[in-house]
């Protein structure tokens, strides 16, 4: 349900919403969680308010860090190859000697814990493609000052690679890391619904529907009318309800598409690991991959599991009269020939005449298709653009 809040929590929450500095938005919680009637229906509002003030004060001893001359920690990490994936886990789990065994990166792997302190970024090579691997500092069970930049590092990323250490309960330690992302907004089973609300200077209240609204669209501007927002694009993907409209005002649920890999079967017996994989498989409804850093293992089926969550696809450019380009372009599953003409050149859009697609998309070879044609992995796209 709704949580039903007072005019004056309302408020208050208007005022955290206009805050500009961190300083400002940390006032401005801490009023409006003194507001916030202590109940049931407010216990996830109220964690979530509580968690926000935690990341905000981290972020102003951040900020007066870098003005004594202290750098501070940088977790940010710049995307390449066809896609950013970030290995997640406890302490002595293996992530570096895993990182080491699948992309060759120079990693320094200790006895000691938390031994990693900053990503350390590896490239796995698949087919024609590389993955950009990246090991993340270890959670802190109990919290610490890098946890909310490991956050930061996963929301940045187009994947995760859940590890977790078959020596140990790794049913443990799986439930603790999911329980740790979902409570900093990170879900690794894609939602039944979620929504993005988008301030705007004017025109009121604007729903777009792309899946199935469960209220009406007079009770979301009722809603945000009631937080005192007036003009708003408020975008709803799959099956939505009003309670996930005020959900996403205070904060937006962000989905990774995972991977769970169980490290280190080599110390644990054959029937232990079968045993392991058969309970985890039922438990969680994400790809599943037993592995050992230290003994190896297919590096192509995880490549193989990459691919597939990622729900992507390769589309290989050629000019008229060439040949095939031997990089190709990463997009998309559900991407069109107008996808393609956008990435070449914002020219090609405005001049496009016709394309012609090698592949599993076409009906035959060198079929000649418009913008909308919906391409598949290992498409040839020749795009022939109208003369001067």
């Amino acid at each position: 349900m709704v949580t039903n809040l007072p005019a004056e929590a309302k408020a208050k929450f208007v005022k955290y919403m206009e805050a500009k500095t961190p300083e400002e938005k940390l006032k401005a919680l801490e009023e409006f969680l003194s507001a916030v009637p202590k109940h049931k229906g407010t216990e996830n509002l109220v964690r979530w308010i509580r968690r926000r003030m935690a990341e905000l004060r981290e972020e102003i001893e951040e900020k007066q860090r870098k003005r004594a001359g202290s750098s501070g920690l940088q977790f940010f990490v710049e995307k390449e190859g066809a896609a950013q994936v970030v290995l997640v886990g406890y302490t002595k789990v293996g992530k570096s000697a895993l990182l080491k065994y699948l992309t060759g990166a120079k990693v320094e792997i200790s006895d000691a814990p938390y031994a990693t302190r900053f990503p350390v970024v590896g490239m796995m090579p698949y087919k024609d493609i590389q993955f950009q691997l990246v090991e993340a500092p270890s959670i802190i069970p109990e919290g610490g000052g890098w946890n909310t930049k490991v956050v930061g590092l996963i929301k940045n990323s187009d994947g995760v690679i859940i590890v977790l250490d078959a020596a140990k309960d790794a049913d443990s330690q799986l439930n603790g890391l999911l329980s740790f992302l979902e409570g900093h907004g990170v879900v690794l089973e894609k939602p039944r619904g979620y929504v993005e609300i988008e301030r705007a200077p004017s025109g009121g209240i604007r729903v777009v529907n792309y899946g199935i609204l469960k209220c009406t669209e007079d009770n979301i501007v009722t809603l945000l009318n009631s937080y005192r927002i007036y003009n708003a694009i408020v975008k709803v993907y799959g099956e939505v309800d009003l309670d996930d409209v005020e959900k996403a005002l205070f904060e937006r649920i962000v989905y990774k598409p995972a991977i769970v890999l169980v490290n280190k079967v080599d110390l644990i017996t054959g029937e232990h690991a079968k045993t392991l994989e058969k309970y985890l498989s039922m438990k969680i409804p994400l790809p599943l991959m037993l592995a050992s850093a230290v003994k190896g293992f297919n590096k192509a089926y995880l490549g193989e599991l990459l691919f597939n969550i990622l729900n992507i696809i390769r589309v290989y450019t050629k000019p008229p009269t060439g040949e095939p380009s031997s990089k190709p372009l990463i997009l998309k599953k559900g991407s069109t020939v107008l996808d393609v003409a956008k990435a070449i050149h914002k020219d090609f859009v405005k001049r496009f005449a016709y394309a012609r697609i090698w592949g599993r998309s076409a009906k035959y070879p060198g079929q000649r298709v418009g913008l909308d044609h919906v391409l598949d992995d290992g498409d040839i796209v020749e795009i022939v653009l109208k003369k001067y």
